[in-house]
């Protein structure tokens, strides 16, 4: 089994209540080669990559999920304010029990709030709902930028995974952030073999939490897994979808304690909810293959083959002769 790694964008320039209320080029480094084409591009492909009018460069969307995050969730919004090409910044208060809300309202952010407290995942569902009611009708979605709440300042530094995004570099695209390369830990590690065995992909960050993505490839994920299954899942269900995927370089140095710094109770649960994200993932592309010997899954397969883009991981690569595995 073969993959292409993905190296990184050259970085830009920075810049439960009812809903409240351009673009630099970013490009891909050392790309491996594409396999050759055999068949022509899908439909979602060719709808991806048809840039023609104005109207076809679509801009971003903020996403912040924040819990009890009031020392730094103003930072946060008027940092992702400032990245280019975002033109709605969306917190999402997950049950706060502090003052979050009114301070990321008065930092210029649309807020919703939960009225009790249902995790990450519930609410990136609820902001990626209220986003797209607020996408104007007959224009391209906006891509969502998946941001913490407490990053801060530091939240500018994610300014180059919009343009990987929204000029269609890839569906999916990940912050990498660890100066020493491939993240390191238990969870990490078993996140990426199981990328590697869907996709032949080996990503350096595969828990990554700062990613942009378009819409396409959030409800390729839909469902979401639950916990610190999400990033994983994700990534799996895009890939599986026939998207793309890439990782980029961003100067972001705040990082929430990982590795040595989190508790074991706490490691413990998250490899827990990697594994499940993990085998729910494999009991479905199970299921999926047995449709497919019926006669099922034939277009989906030349779908995901012939989505594949220079550069970047699709499902497709991990079945192509000519890739090239990179570490």
């Amino acid at each position: 089994m073969a993959a292409k790694r993905k190296d990184s964008a050259s970085p830009s320039a920075a810049k439960g209540d009812a809903p409240v209320e351009t673009s630099p080029v970013g490009e891909v480094a050392e790309r491996a080669p594409a396999p050759a084409r055999k068949r022509p591009l899908s439909s979602a492909a060719r709808r991806r990559r048809a840039i023609k009018e104005p109207e076809d460069l679509h801009g971003a969307a903020a996403l912040i999920v924040a819990h009890n995050q009031a020392r730094r969730i103003a930072a946060t919004v008027r940092a992702a304010r400032a990245i280019p090409g975002v033109d709605l910044v969306l917190v999402v208060d997950d049950a706060s029990g502090d003052n979050t809300q009114e301070l990321a309202r008065k930092a210029g952010a649309v807020v919703v709030r939960h009225s009790h407290h249902r995790g990450r995942t519930a609410s990136v569902e609820t902001g990626a709902s209220v986003i797209a009611m607020r996408d104007e009708p007959g224009r391209t979605s906006r891509a969502i930028l998946l941001l913490p709440g407490g990053l801060g300042h530091h939240a500018i530094g994610a300014a180059p995974l919009v343009p990987a995004v929204t000029e269609h570099v890839a569906d999916l695209a990940i912050a990498l952030t660890e100066a020493s390369g491939k993240a390191t830990g238990a969870s990490s590690k078993a996140a990426r073999r199981a990328i590697e065995r869907a996709s032949g992909w080996v990503p350096a960050e595969p828990l990554g939490p700062i990613r942009c993505l378009t819409r396409d490839a959030l409800e390729a994920a839909i469902p979401m897994a639950h916990g610190s299954g999400l990033e994983v899942g994700m990534t799996i269900d895009v890939l599986r979808a026939g998207l793309t995927v890439t990782e980029v370089e961003c100067d972001i140095r705040h990082k929430p304690p990982s590795g040595g710094a989190r508790s074991a109770p706490a490691r413990a649960t998250q490899y827990r909810d990697v594994m499940m994200a993990v085998t729910a993932r494999r009991v479905r592309g199970s299921l999926g293959g047995t449709r497919g010997a019926t006669g099922r899954g034939g277009s989906r397969e030349a779908d995901a083959a012939d989505a594949a883009a220079p550069g970047n991981a699709t499902a497709a690569d991990a079945d192509s002769p000519s890739s090239e595995h990179r570490q």
